[in-house]
């Protein structure tokens, strides 16, 4: 196991929070051109951003955002929370459920059936009716201090974009289809190349290596990705 840093796992999380935050604020007070690039930047941007809050709260389950409990479960709640009001409390033990019964019936995480029937699979462990009520309210209450429009594409968007990235690239393509009994992590990776890694899903394509060191924080899986690839890891 990764010895932990705490320092270091708190400052990143402080940064995509603070990146997170900076870039809504600027996409919901912009004044929405079609016809800008910037738009279409924005979007992906902060599509990315919503991930690395989910990924942060996905290693806060595994304690590596910081020694100091109270600190990393403080992050946890946190970024689940910013990203569309999940709750570390439910998050937590399903995703444990997720390791210790990898690819099986008990797996939540895990669906024997096609890409489209899974992510629905998938978003139906996950979503809860009071997260739509969350969601509802505060809509509501923001579109009457800020354009609609700039709403549903800067904040609602980049969060449903989010799920489906970490969906296909942090469950889907790691774990469908079969896996050779030697693979006791039922688990496969991307081939090696960090930039891709990063930008499609913050080294979690990277998935054998993250079943095989749950306790490596995701800015160090590319360690755990080129000492695997020496050793002929799956």
């Amino acid at each position: 196991m990764t010895k932990k840093n705490s320092q270091t796992g708190v400052f990143i999380a402080i940064a995509i929070i603070v990146l997170w935050s900076t870039c809504l604020y600027f996409g919901l007070t912009w004044e929405i051109d079609y016809t800008s690039p910037i738009l279409y930047v924005l979007i992906l941007v902060q599509t990315h951003l919503y991930t690395g809050l989910f990924i942060t709260a996905h290693d806060a389950m595994h304690g590596t955002v910081s020694n100091n409990k109270k600190v990393n479960t403080f992050f946890g709640h946190l970024t689940s929370t910013l990203f569309s009001y999940n709750f570390y409390h439910k998050l937590f033990p399903k995703h444990h459920e997720h390791h210790r019964f990898v690819a099986t019936d008990k797996d939540p995480d895990y669906h024997n059936g096609n890409g489209i029937a899974w992510y629905f699979s998938f978003l139906k462990q996950y979503l809860t009716w009071q997260q739509f009520f969350l969601m509802a309210i505060t809509f509501n209450v923001l579109k009457l201090f800020l354009p609609t429009e700039n709403l549903i594409l800067l904040w609602m968007l980049p969060g449903i974009l989010a799920t489906l990235q970490l969906f296909y690239f942090g469950t889907y393509l790691p774990h469908r289809g079969h896996h050779s009994a030697e693979n006791k992590h039922k688990s496969r990776s991307q081939k090696l190349n960090h930039f891709l890694a990063f930008i499609t899903c913050y080294f979690f394509g990277y998935h054998y290596e993250h079943h095989a060191s749950p306790g490596t924080p995701w800015w160090q899986l590319y360690k755990k990705k080129e000492e695997y690839d020496l050793k002929g890891y799956p």
